[in-house]
């Protein structure tokens, strides 16, 4: 499943520490979409609240604002918009480039994040639950998520931006095939 390699030290130390390969698949372009729209209504709400409380400071005078903020209220909407465009733009494109699937005989591995990575291989022989869940807005760009359950929350998975035939698909695979192995343990 994953090869590990080990690569040797120019000064004839001992090896690198091994590193994993990226799983096989990438999730659907649309989930860049998805994010988009996903940090686009959360950073709408943060800038609609950074020009609520602007016009607070700036109407009311508030006593208790500290004099640095007093004339620079009026900033607080463009800085909220400024960084809530780059998150809109840059993190699903960023995101894109990590997130990844694979599963194969015997495993279920993932990668995600975009500041901070997690590689993560859950046994197929430990899934006791596959559930695929549809967001509204995964509904509107015909994506869906994937959970694979274990008896161990870090041994859980998630792999979300599936398209929608891929995902059914995928977790009735991995429920027969967990139960399969359950079935040939006992």
């Amino acid at each position: 499943m994953t090869s590990v390699r080990r690569s040797p030290r120019p000064d004839g130390g001992p090896p690198h520490p091994p590193r994993l390969r990226a799983p096989a698949h990438r999730v659907s372009p649309r989930a860049i979409a998805q994010w988009a729209i996903e940090s686009l209504l959360l950073w709408g709400l943060a800038f609609g609240l950074a020009l609520g409380v602007a016009a607070w400071l700036g109407d009311s005078g508030w006593s208790g604002t500290p004099g640095w903020l007093s004339g620079r209220a009026d900033w607080l909407p463009y800085a909220v918009g400024a960084a809530g465009l780059l998150m809109v733009i840059v993190a699903p494109l960023w995101r894109y480039g990590v997130h990844r699937w694979e599963v194969s005989a015997d495993v279920v591995y993932t990668r995600t994040g975009w500041f901070s990575r997690e590689w993560l291989l859950v046994p197929v022989s430990r899934i006791q639950t596959v559930d695929t869940e549809q967001g509204w807005i995964e509904r509107l760009l015909g994506l869906a998520t994937i959970e694979v359950n274990t008896a161990s929350h870090a041994g859980s998975s998630e792999v979300m931006g599936l398209p929608v035939d891929v995902a059914t698909r995928l977790a009735e695979e991995l429920a027969h095939r967990a139960h399969d192995l359950r079935d040939d343990a006992t």
